[in-house]
């Protein structure tokens, strides 16, 4: 990314306050997911790593045009495997970036609701597969029409 600005500690706005209980919850739901996926899925981990951060940097969110930091739930950062080419030597690899805040705050806006460990466990495999599915050259529309948005 260009223009490369200093990160923030804080998210960017006044949104929901996402709790200590809400954010434990949030990562047993995540290895809960993690532990589910297939042995392929696991493999693909090694190679492109998941990172999980409470929210997105203030780079990421001025290069989306994303002003409210709450509204990102993921990331695929990297190349496309059906975009790659012998070029692409020495570019940066992949790297899935799922934002614990955003995922917590779209399930509680959502569903209207405290956060319910089943509910949170759906919305983390939607954006984790959402975002492997990028790294495997799927669009938005692709996404959307497999369920995946």
């Amino acid at each position: 990314m260009s223009d490369p600005q200093p990160h923030s500690d804080e998210p960017q706005d006044d949104g929901p306050v996402v709790t200590d209980e809400e954010r434990m919850l949030f990562d047993a739901m995540f290895e809960s997911v993690l532990d589910e996926l297939p042995r392929r899925f696991h493999e693909l981990i090694e190679e492109v790593p998941i990172v999980v951060e409470d929210y997105p940097g203030d780079e990421v969110l001025d290069e989306l045009e994303i002003e409210d930091a709450s509204e990102l739930c993921g990331l695929h950062t990297g190349i496309p495997l059906t975009e790659r080419s012998t070029s692409d030597s020495g570019v940066l690899g992949d790297v899935i970036h799922i934002y614990r805040d955003g995922i917590l705050n779209l399930v509680a806006e959502k569903h209207q609701e405290v956060v319910k460990p089943e509910t949170l466990r759906v919305e983390i495999r939607i954006t984790v597969l959402h975002e492997i599915g990028h790294h495997f050259g799927l669009d938005e529309e692709d996404l959307r029409k497999l369920g995946y948005e």
